[in-house]
């Protein structure tokens, strides 16, 4: 077992909100070790495809990527938000390398198979879809890997996935080679009992509580993916799993951050 390694997915409004990513990016580039960022963009995605005049299709919060979409995601994911993200931890001393799953073959998904909703070009991440030399190698050369949430099925596709899946995946497959620790990071203060309240942050949960709140529904609709990879995460060897405020991060090497998650 190498050393730690820290996986940060960055999300929710803190990406399309400049003044807080480059807040959130000088603490990021503050944290010592190795570690890779996960970025999605989609409420940048769907501003300029409105723009491009094309509709943007969810369902149930999930993001139905037809061809046109995909050219926009691609653009807007592995192009616009990725290069500035990049850009702006060089600014901060930070040696980012800015991927998607395409480069160096780095993340393979397959596209979703069709059932009741055909969510058109969106890839599901297969167990050993991460090519973990590939990165161990960027990440013994200094770099910090920054993927947005593209990835490829090897055979030319490109395909627009999940930034939490991609964290996730990534975390599990690298804890075979360095401790590793998962960290959610989004604009609130981590999991909270009360929605309405910001200062009732539960600090830990534990998988049967987990299971316990959301029967209670304190743990409800976009929440409960992001929760159920992060437990799925510590089941495969993942050390820690927090989720957090983005603007918090500097507290996390105080204890302070968010909530924990663990496995038992």
């Amino acid at each position: 077992m190498g050393s730690g390694l820290h996986i940060i997915k960055i999300g929710g409004n803190v990406i399309d909100d400049d003044v807080q990513l480059q807040s959130f990016l000088e603490k990021f580039a503050a944290l010592q070790g190795k570690k890779i960022l996960v970025h999605g963009g989609g409420k940048i995605a769907t501003r300029i495809a409105a723009d491009l005049g094309i509709e943007a299709k969810l369902v149930d919060g999930r993001r139905i990527t037809d061809k046109q979409m995909l050219d926009v995601t691609t653009m807007v994911y592995a192009g616009l938000t990725n290069k500035h993200v990049v850009s702006s931890l060089q600014k901060f001393g930070c040696d980012a390398l800015g991927l998607c799953g395409a480069d160096g073959n780095t993340i393979k998904a397959i596209k979703r198979p069709v059932r009741e909703i055909d969510y058109g070009y969106v890839g599901d991440i297969l167990v050993d879809s991460v090519n973990t030399l590939s990165i161990k190698k960027f990440l013994e050369a200094g770099f910090t890997p920054v993927f947005s949430a593209i990835t490829h099925n090897g055979l030319g596709q490109l395909l627009n996935t999940n930034a939490d899946t991609i964290a996730s995946a990534l975390a599990v497959s690298l804890a075979k080679i360095y401790e590793t620790k998962l960290i959610y990071c989004f604009e609130k203060d981590g999991v909270l009992r009360n929605v309405d309240d910001p200062e009732s942050v539960i600090k830990s949960i534990k998988a049967d509580e987990f299971e316990k709140l959301k029967a209670e529904e304190v743990i409800y609709e976009g929440m409960i993916p992001k929760l159920e990879n992060a437990f799925e995460a510590l089941g495969k060897g993942v050390k820690n799993v927090y989720i957090g405020n983005a603007l918090n991060l500097h507290k996390y090497q105080q204890g302070e951050f968010g909530t924990c998650l663990l496995s038992k």
